[in-house]
Parts: structure tokens; sequence; C-alpha cells
């Protein structure tokens, strides 16, 4: 009997031949990353007389990413005593707030490999399942066991799988084709299971675009989102590590929970209205909603492919006069490449904001705070009620290319008529 590939990857992580869902299992962890949640970590540390210890020094990713650069005093002493702990402990690889959000720059930098176990102190570390990593997030206390013994826990999931065929059209990308998943399976249909991406659809998407896929996996409750590696998928790890990797492809009698078949051909672009992800509808069905705001970055579409299709739709245009636009790169390398194709110069002829790599805006930390009754158009992954600012402001979720065409317009637009 055949496994999937949550199960394949646990199974070789807790020294097994074969694991089946529902069997608890105790893994090693390849690669952990952190980022501001370490400073809860310290306070725990310090609260109980707990020895702060790492297993693996050269295993931990160490970041800030969430309040960069500091906007309080808070703030600032939360990043302080990160950099303590991190000499502290004799972390190798600290990155500060120097390379921007840690679900680009960890596999950008070669932290992600196929067949990994990897945990992150972040729900959207389900991100590197885009290359083929069963990654996920865990909270403050099950990192701190982590860090002591490089092990943790596990049910081993159920897994779902997602066959997405055919082709996208043009201006309709794999934020459209996530938020039809949601919209039409709801925002639980995966809860604690694994989700695979299968399908020709998946395979025609660059790497960038799979890593939405497996990002936002999480918003409809998955453990894991895992997309089986390709040739693409090996192609990027070779470019960016020396590490040796062994990937895991599911069996061909694996046994799934659910198959679910999606076609790709007819799907439009499409919106998720206030206040929950799985609130989706096609942008024609709302569209002339006037908005108050853009943003477009953050961990799920801040990446060089979102700011070019940003940048075809903005060029020769402006935002609207009533409309403020917000770009932030997802990290420095992507800001840099952009840069150097000049899609910042088109931004900013655009009137559009552009910011450093960094959390802020997307989860309301800072930048971009939206007032009462203010509406917000936005290519993040959550739009709970005052995740950016006012509790009775609004979010509405949708693609780079929704985004910049609904900027330029002042209220939800078709990307495909701009």
């Amino acid at each position: 009997m055949g496994m999937t590939m949550a199960e394949k990857i646990l199974a070789r992580h807790s020294g097994k031949e074969e694991v089946r869902a529902g069997e608890f299992v105790t893994a090693d962890v390849d690669r952990v990353m952190v980022h501001e949640m370490l400073a809860f970590m310290i306070e725990i540390y310090e609260r109980h007389n707990i020895p702060k210890k790492v297993w693996d020094p050269d295993r931990v990713v160490m970041l800030m990413d969430h309040y960069v650069p500091a906007p309080t005093v808070d703030a600032a002493e939360m990043h302080r005593k990160m950099r303590e702990f991190a000499r502290e402990t004799g972390l190798k690889i600290n990155l500060d707030g120097k390379e921007g959000i840690c679900h680009q720059i960890m596999p950008e930098l070669g932290y992600v490999k196929p067949g990994d176990l990897i945990l992150g102190t972040d729900s959207h570390t389900t991100t590197y399942g885009a290359f083929g990593a069963a990654s996920t997030g865990i909270g403050a206390t099950e990192m701190i066991a982590v860090f002591a013994t490089g092990k943790l826990w596990f049910r081993v999931p159920e897994t779902i799988k997602f066959e997405i065929e055919g082709s996208l059209q043009e201006r309709v990308g794999s934020k459209d084709v996530i938020l039809d998943i949601a919209g039409t399976f709801g925002s639980d249909v995966a809860q604690y299971r694994s989700v695979e991406f299968h399908g020709s659809a998946v395979e025609e998407m660059s790497i960038s675009s799979r890593m939405v896929l497996s990002n936002m996996s999480v918003e409809i409750g998955a453990k894991f989102g895992i997309i089986p590696p390709d040739k693409k998928t090996i192609e990027f790890v070779e470019s960016v590590t020396d590490e040796p990797f062994t990937p895991v492809y599911p069996d061909d009698d694996a046994i799934y929970e659910a198959i679910h078949e999606l076609s790709a051909d007819e799907l439009e672009p499409k919106v998720a209205l206030p206040h929950s992800v799985d609130n989706v509808k096609s942008v024609g069905e709302v569209s002339g909603i006037k908005i108050d705001q853009g943003f477009i970055g953050s961990c799920t579409n801040g990446r060089l492919e979102d700011l070019e299709i940003a940048a075809e739709i903005l060029e020769g245009n402006e935002v609207h006069r009533d409309v403020r636009l917000i770009i932030s790169p997802a990290s420095r390398r992507v800001y840099r490449s952009a840069l150097e194709k000049g899609l910042i110069d088109i931004f900013l002829d655009a009137k559009a904001i552009v910011c450093n790599p960094t959390c802020g805006p997307c989860w309301g930390g800072h930048l971009g705070l939206l007032g009462k009754g203010e509406r917000c158009i936005s290519s993040s992954n959550r739009n709970f009620k005052g995740r950016m600012g006012h509790e009775e402001s609004e979010i509405y979720l949708a693609s780079p290319a929704t985004v910049a065409a609904s900027c330029i317009r002042g209220e939800i637009t078709d990307p495909r008529y701009v």
C-alpha cells in the first residue's frame, strides 16, 4: 500500500519504513525558522528559568520581518533581545532584518530542499511545500522543545489531492486558483490535513506561482501544502544550495482522503470579500466597489513576477487620486531585481508608495494602517476584521494584477480589461 508525500517525509524523518494517517510519530527536523516570535520564546525561557539551548546552531534561521524597521521602542527591544539570544546560543544564521520576509528568503537563500521537514514560528511556513518539503508553523512553546531536541511529535495527517488541469488565462494567476479553492471548498476543508497540488496547470506555473498555492494552503486549514518537485524545482534548488537532497514523490497507489478535480481554463480573477478568506466571488460580481488603498507585497505575492505584472498594468497610468497604493518587495534581492528592471521607476511614476521588504502592511503591525470605514484591496493572505487597521475597515484579497488594475480605476476592477 502506497504513501502520500506527507507520509513518506514523516516516515523518513521518524526512522520508519512506512507510516499511516492517524499514527503518531516523533520526527527529526531538518531546519527551523524563527522571526519575532523568538521574543515570546525568550520570555518563556526567562519566566520559567529554562536553559537557553539550541540543538544545532547551524539549522536555525533567525530573522526579523514583522516589525522592520522597528516602529516602536517595544519592537526595538524585541529585536535587541533576539540579537542577544543569537549571540548567547551561537546561532550561525542571523539574518536580522536585512534580507526580507521569511518565506521569501528561506528558499531564496537555499534553506529549503525537497524532502525536508521544516518548522517555523509563522503559520505560512507551509510555503516551502512548493519545493516538495513538508513544512508547517508551530507556536512558541513547541519551538522551545524543538530548539532543545531537534525533534517534534506529529499526528500523520490525512491527505487531500487537488488535480488542477488546463491553462490559466492571461492576467489570471495562482492567487485566483487558491482563492477559488477556498471559496469552493471552504476555509476548513483541509483542517489538519496535508494537501497535494497536482495537474498540468500546476506544472505550467513558475516556482513563484506555486509558492502562492502552498503559502495559502494554511488558509484552508492545511498542516502541509505540498507540490511534487519537478525539473523546475530541482533546477531552482540546485541554483541556491550545494547541500544534497533526496526528493520525495507520492506512490501511485497512495491513499487520499479526497481527490478534487478542477479546471483552470475558464477560471476568472477572484476576490475574497471581508472578513473571511473563503468569502470569494468572481471579480465581475464585485466590480465597482470603491477602494481607498491597495497593497502589493507580503509572503504571498511580493515576488518579482508579482511586481512585473503590476508594473505592466501600471505603466503609463497613475494611481487614482482617491487611492494610495503601497508596494513592498518580498526581499532585498527582489527589490534589487525590480530596480534593475526599471519596475520601481514605473511604480514611482504611477505615484505608488514603495516600501522596504517587510510584513508591516499585511498584518497591520505598521505601515499603511486603515482608518474607520476604509477599504483595501490586498495581495496578501488574510482579510480578518481589524487585521490591517481599524476594526470597521475592510480588506479584499486579490491577485497583484487585480490590485494594480483596481488602484488605477479607484474601484475593484477586472485586470483583463485594463
